[in-house]
């Protein structure tokens, strides 16, 4: 079933996204990384959540001076002057803090449009977009079409940045579908870990 709705999806992208991909990559560095800033700012409330619930408060702390300065100094998330004054970007979501609670991620799901996830990501991914996002607590008329531009542009911004390398997997891989399983895992659990190297016992047998 996952091979079928990869395919699916699959067909989709090369209708829905690739095409408007294409022109999006035409736009100047300066654009795409202005949308790519704003995108980030909007997220970093999501974050912060995540930061609190996974009990990690200094993490939290930089989270919320990155909004801060960002969307002040950084004209609305537009720049990111918050990097040039030490407060590098993480992400964090609740699908991670599941894992940190130590919820386990099996079985593997490929979900139609929205691709490689698990239960415990599926889950988390429906509680980061319609409970601890705070612009769900803003009502305003034109709602749902804010929450499709946006999500549209998040997916166009992070294909513009894995469009080259996903090809190239493609190109290298056996089986293209196991690829991108594998390397969706090895994502997830170094976001999981915040980049600390993985346990001595997850790693394999010489």
């Amino acid at each position: 079933t996952n091979r079928d709705v990869f395919a699916l999806n699959r067909h989709l992208d090369r209708v829905l996204f690739v095409p408007t991909l294409k022109r999006y990559l035409w736009l100047p560095d300066g654009v795409r990384t202005g949308v790519h800033n704003v995108l980030r700012n909007l997220a970093a409330p999501t974050i912060f959540v995540n930061d609190l619930l996974q009990a990690q408060p200094e993490r939290a702390g930089q989270t919320a001076a990155r909004f801060v300065i960002n969307s002040s100094v950084g004209l609305g998330g537009l720049f990111d002057p918050a990097s040039g004054a030490g407060l590098a970007y993480h992400g964090e979501d609740f699908g991670q803090t599941l894992a940190a609670w130590g919820v386990d991620e099996v079985p593997y799901l490929m979900l139609p449009l929205l691709g490689p996830s698990n239960p415990r990501d599926t889950a988390g991914l429906v509680m980061d977009t319609f409970v601890l996002d705070p612009t769900n607590y803003i009502h305003f008329k034109q709602h749902i079409w804010w929450d499709a531009g946006r999500q549209y542009l998040n997916v166009l911004d992070l294909r513009s940045q894995s469009f080259e390398a996903l090809k190239g997997i493609e190109r290298s891989s056996v089986d293209y579908y196991a690829s991108l399983r594998n390397l969706y895992r090895q994502t997830r659990q170094a976001g999981i870990r915040n980049g600390e190297p993985a346990p001595a016992a997850d790693l394999p047998a010489l």
